[in-house]
């Protein structure tokens, strides 16, 4: 269980990984040995996955954001490995859900343009079989993106 200084420290990296210890530990009034524990315990529960640097897409020239809705007729345990080893090999492929509703699979893909989708949407539909629809839809705006989980503090 997480209490509020847990969740402060969460929120705080959050925003900002890159503060030092020195800064968390003062933002929630510890010294740097207790939070480091904390931190440490908080990553050893696996609630923080990792640290990581967020990067713009566009001015990286990966400026076509995609959503790919996939529905298959194949829902073994062997054709979902297969599946899932794909997509775990494609970069391109930023998340991949496996849903419930009217499509199986969605896709949030990051790709230069359209050129570099087809052939994304190609490799894809080659490497499966099973496949009864694939639909996509392209962003037009980012008006909100955001990898804070909400965390009440």
């Amino acid at each position: 269980m997480i209490d509020k200084t847990d969740r402060k420290l969460l929120a705080l990296l959050q925003e900002d990984s890159t503060l030092s210890l020195q800064e968390l530990a003062m933002a929630v009034n510890l010294t740097s040995t207790p939070c480091w524990k904390r931190l440490k315990k908080l990553e050893d529960n696996g609630i923080i996955r990792r640290r990581v640097t967020l990067l713009d897409g566009e001015k990286l020239g990966l400026g076509l954001t995609a959503f790919m809705f996939v529905k298959t007729r194949q829902h073994s345990k062997a054709w979902y490995q297969i599946f899932s080893d794909l997509i775990n090999g494609l970069p391109e492929v930023m998340g991949c859900y496996r849903m419930a509703g009217e499509y199986d699979y969605l896709l949030r893909i990051q790709v230069a343009d359209m050129k570099s989708y087809d052939a994304l949407y190609k490799k894809l539909a080659e490497s499966l079989d099973g496949l009864t629809e694939v639909t996509s839809s392209f962003a037009m705006e980012e008006i909100k993106y955001t990898t804070a989980i909400p965390l009440s503090v």
